[in-house]
C-alpha cells in the first residue's frame, strides 16, 4: 500500500526515454496529415505529482535513476538503492497522484518512480562497497580534471571521519519541473534535522557532496581543444536539475568531467538542444553544511510561485 502522500505538484508528465515510443502516441498529429514528421502538434497533459516516503516497491524506479546518474561508472547501484530504501526515514520519491477514473488500466504506472530525493552519509557508510565506489569515482576523475592541490584537498575531505560527507541525491524525469524540487528539499532539511536530534543514520554532516547532471555546447568545447585545465570552469554549464546551480555557486570545491563515452540512447538521454549538439558531463560539488539555509532561500525565491 502507497504511503500517504507528503506533498503535491501539477506538471507536464516526463519525456519518454529516446527510443521509446508510447502507445498513446496517436495524441501527437502531424499537421494536415501531409509531409514533414517534424510539423507535430503536441498535447499539454496536465500530471498531478505526490511525494511519499521511499518503501520497497520503490527499488527499480530508484535503481533506474542511479543509473542515469552513474551511467558505467562502476557504482553498485543494487547496493546504494538497498541502502536508501533502509533508512527511509530519510528520503522521498515523486509518483503519480491516485486517478480515479479508469483506474483499471495501466496499473502499473501508478507506482512509477518519477524523482526522487535522498542522502547517504559516505562517512558512516564507509567501507560499503557503494560508498567506497563513489569516492573512488570523483577522486579519480578529479586527477584527471585538476590541479594536483585540488585533488590534496578532495582526498583530505574524504578522509577526515571528524567532518562527515554526505552524498546529496536528487534525480528526475527529465520533464518533471524544478518547482517539485523546493518541498522535496525542505522536506529532506527537516528529515536530516531530526535524524541527528534522535541520532539515527545520516545524521549532521559538515559538506554536501552533489553530483550533478550538466551539459555544455559541444561545439564550443571541442573547438577550443583544452587549453589548458581552467577553461573547464569558463564554459557555460547548463545543469538538467535547474536548482542545483545555486549548490554550484557555494561549492568550496568543483570541478567537471565528461560522460561523452558512457552515454547512450537509454541512460544518457538525448543531449541536443534547438538543433545545438550537447556534450554531457558531471559536475562534483562539495558544499559546506553551514550554507545550505542560504541555498534554501534562493531556491525558495526562484521556485516559489
Amino acid at each position: 500500500m502507497a504511503t500517504p502522500p507528503k506533498r503535491r505538484a501539477r506538471a507536464q508528465p516526463p519525456a519518454p526515454e529516446p527510443g521509446f515510443e508510447s502507445e498513446s502516441g496517436s495524441e501527437t498529429e502531424s499537421s494536415g496529415g501531409s509531409g514533414s514528421e517534424d510539423e507535430r502538434v503536441e498535447e499539454e497533459v496536465n500530471i498531478e505529482f505526490e511525494a511519499h516516503s521511499i518503501s520497497d516497491n520503490d527499488y527499480s524506479g530508484i535503481k533506474k535513476l542511479l543509473q542515469q546518474l552513474f551511467l558505467k561508472a562502476p557504482v553498485n547501484t543494487a547496493e546504494l538503492t538497498d541502502i536508501l530504501i533502509q533508512q527511509n526515514h530519510i528520503g522521498s520519491i515523486i509518483k503519480q497522484a491516485e486517478v480515479q477514473e479508469d483506474s483499471s488500466d495501466d496499473d502499473d504506472d501508478d507506482d512509477e518512480v518519477f524523482g526522487f530525493i535522498s542522502f547517504l552519509n559516505l562517512t558512516e557508510r564507509k567501507g560499503t562497497q557503494c560508498a567506497e565506489q563513489i569516492k573512488e569515482l570523483i577522486l579519480s576523475r578529479c586527477e584527471k580534471n585538476c590541479e594536483q592541490h585540488v585533488v590534496e584537498q578532495l582526498d583530505k575531505l574524504l578522509k577526515d571521519d571528524t567532518k562527515p560527507v554526505g552524498l546529496l541525491l536528487s534525480e528526475r524525469f527529465i520533464n518533471v519541473p524544478p518547482q517539485i524540487a523546493l518541498p522535496m528539499y525542505q522536506q529532506l532539511q527537516k528529515e536530516l534535522m531530526e535524524a541527528q536530534r534522535t541520532n539515527k543514520p545520516c545524521g549532521k554532516c559538515h559538506y554536501y557532496l552533489l553530483i550533478s547532471k550538466t551539459f555544455t555546447e559541444a561545439t564550443k568545447s571541442n573547438s577550443k581543444k583544452r587549453e589548458g585545465k581552467k577553461n573547464q570552469q569558463k564554459e557555460e554549464l547548463m545543469f538538467a536539475n535547474a536548482e542545483e546551480e545555486f549548490f554550484y555557486e557555494k561549492a568550496l570545491l568543483k570541478f567537471n568531467y565528461s560522460v561523452q563515452e558512457e552515454s547512450d540512447t537509454c541512460l544518457g538521454g538525448r543531449w541536443s538542444f534547438d538543433d545545438v549538439p550537447m556534450k554531457p558531463l558531471r559536475t562534483v560539488m562539495v558544499v559546506p553544511a553551514d550554507g545550505i539555509n542560504a541555498i534554501m532561500d534562493k531556491l525558495k525565491d526562484y521556485l516559489s510561485p
